[in-house]
């Protein structure tokens, strides 16, 4: 019987694979429970986490009271069936961001397998055939608990992800150290950290080899890639992107890098839940500017009161930016903004002439990012030809309006963490297209509580502009729906799916021949209300 039961669980050791796969693709998408993301989760999601066939391994129970042998052979049928169901699944789900295998992940397959061998052998050690009905429920526990064993799993491995982090990054250190030559740039803000640095990266790569981080790497992880797979001797300036979810992580940035020069994009609510306050953002963004040394420069935007009223405590030299304000060192001003791009003059302090800009890209926004680069690219001694030339260079970014073509529409791709500020910028720019107007949006996340006012004040700005409304999610979109109704907005251009794949069959079928569809904000799949 003791083999019976041993060969019996190895269809559940096959499930558990596709189970735990599953519990990880979560776990990484919640940045592996960073600020217990994870774990809030499963608060938040209990029919998704809870609500499954597993809870069949009740039943094993009524099934012994019968026969022990047949209770074994149903086990066996249940799980070998359901590995079955679960990989044809996972084959056919179609998803925005895979599963990435990558070393911590495998670490963590081991783990979270070390748990669930650890009973069965123990059962094995000690086995009594009059107690295969606990082995098998103690077991169907276990899987149905998946979920809450990959929280086990990850924090049993943190020790060791932190060993090897730390490994990494004095690795990294010791690699900045012996390049003396070399100057970091520092970015950071509410949104459009991302937009900035590669704006940056464009036009200071006219004149000089400036490296800036990968995609959206602008955390400790993300800088020391960064620096062990990508800086090299030729480098004459690295620009870092900064992340943060609370007070002290932009600091802690700066004391790993050491920039000598400091871009503050825009202060605003996101991940207002996780500061806890908007003082508390105001500040933490200020870690960047307030850890530059005494040489170094910081780059401020003159139209933020958030940034104008912030009693800076460092003697560093600041240099302001700005459209509405006047008393700023890099001014623009005549901007034009059409479906091919924008325009716009710049004057610098000192010079009285006034210079014309042209970029591929759109949005007022982006705007305030060019004038940015510019700043202190003019600082770092570029010539005003070479940025122009730099701004005319700048490629469109991925996911932040980018303008592509999705079959015969014309998609308007501001897919990347929707903030208040972006998303009506975006609606903006969709307003000025000719022809048919349609958004698909899930709507903003992660703003505290002012996230459903938000939202709704969204939904007012939507109907506005837009022919046709797809949301994404129904109970996450109540409150567009609520604006869009205080609008009067008409229910019958108000589509409700709960996948966002679902939407572009649906933008097809609304296509009137000259179409422009926003795609604002793309949550991931966790979010997902199927």
């Amino acid at each position: 019987m003791l083999i019976k039961f041993f060969v019996s669980t190895l269809p559940l050791l096959l499930y558990l694979f596709f189970k735990t796969k599953k519990s990880f693709h979560v776990l990484q998408q919640n940045w592996y429970n960073l600020g217990n993301r994870y774990i809030k989760w499963i608060i938040n999601n209990p029919s998704k986490v809870f609500w499954n066939i597993d809870l069949c391994f009740l039943l094993f129970f009524v099934f012994f009271v019968v026969d022990s042998l047949l209770a074994m052979v149903v086990f066996i049928i249940f799980y070998t069936v359901n590995s079955l169901l679960l990989l044809r699944n996972q084959k056919r789900e179609v998803t925005k961001k895979p599963l990435a295998i990558t070393s911590r992940i495998k670490r963590l397959f081991v783990t979270e397998y070390i748990l669930y061998l650890i009973p069965i052998i123990l059962f094995g050690i000690a086995f009594d055939e009059h107690m295969l009905a606990v082995y098998y429920l103690t077991l169907g526990l276990l899987i149905y608990m998946n979920p809450i064993v990959t929280v086990v799993a990850n924090t049993i491995n943190m020790p060791i992800e932190a060993m090897i982090k730390k490994g990494f990054e004095n690795k990294a250190k010791k690699k900045l150290k012996s390049m003396s030559n070399l100057k970091v740039i520092g970015i950071t803000g509410s949104y459009g950290k991302t937009s900035s640095k590669n704006i940056l990266s464009d036009i200071l790569n006219i004149k000089y080899n400036a490296l800036p981080t990968p995609k959206n790497f602008n955390t400790p992880v993300g800088l020391t890639i960064t620096i062990n797979n990508y800086l090299d001797k030729f480098t004459d300036l690295f620009i870092a992107e900064m992340g943060a979810f609370k007070r002290g992580e932009i600091k802690e940035l700066c004391d790993y890098v050491h920039p000598t020069y400091g871009i503050l994009t825009k202060i605003g609510t996101a991940h207002l839940e996780s500061f806890g306050s908007q003082e508390n953002i105001q500040k933490g963004k200020f870690e960047l500017i307030e850890s530059l040394p005494s040489d170094g420069i910081g780059i401020l935007n003159g139209d933020d009161p958030l940034q104008r009223s912030y009693p800076l405590k460092n003697n560093c030299q600041i240099k302001w930016i700005g459209i509405e304000s006047d008393d700023v060192d890099v001014k623009a001003e005549n901007i034009q903004i059409t479906a091919t791009g924008t325009t716009f003059d710049v004057s610098f302090k000192g010079d009285k002439k006034k210079y014309s800009f042209q970029t591929k890209l759109f949005g007022k926004a982006n705007v305030y990012n060019i004038l940015a680069a510019l700043a202190l690219g003019y600082e770092l001694g570029m010539e005003v030809g070479e940025l122009q030339a730099g701004v005319k260079r700048v490629n469109s970014i991925e996911h932040r309006l980018e303008m592509r073509k999705y079959y015969n529409i014309n998609l308007i791709d501001d897919a990347y963490n929707s903030n208040p500020v972006g998303a009506k910028m975006a609606l903006d720019v969709l307003a000025m297209m000719p022809g048919k107007k349609i958004i698909v949006t899930p709507g903003m996340i992660e703003l505290g509580p002012e996230q459903e006012r938000l939202n709704q004040v969204f939904g007012e700005q939507i109907a506005d502009v837009c022919d046709e409304v797809i949301l994404v999610g129904e109970e996450q979109t109540k409150a567009i729906a609520e604006g869009l109704k205080k609008k009067k907005y008409s229910n019958k251009n108000i589509h409700i799916l709960n996948d966002v794949m679902k939407a572009f069959p649906l933008v097809q079928s609304l296509d009137e021949g000259s179409t422009y569809l926003l795609l604002e904000n793309d949550l991931p799949d966790i979010f997902n209300e199927k």
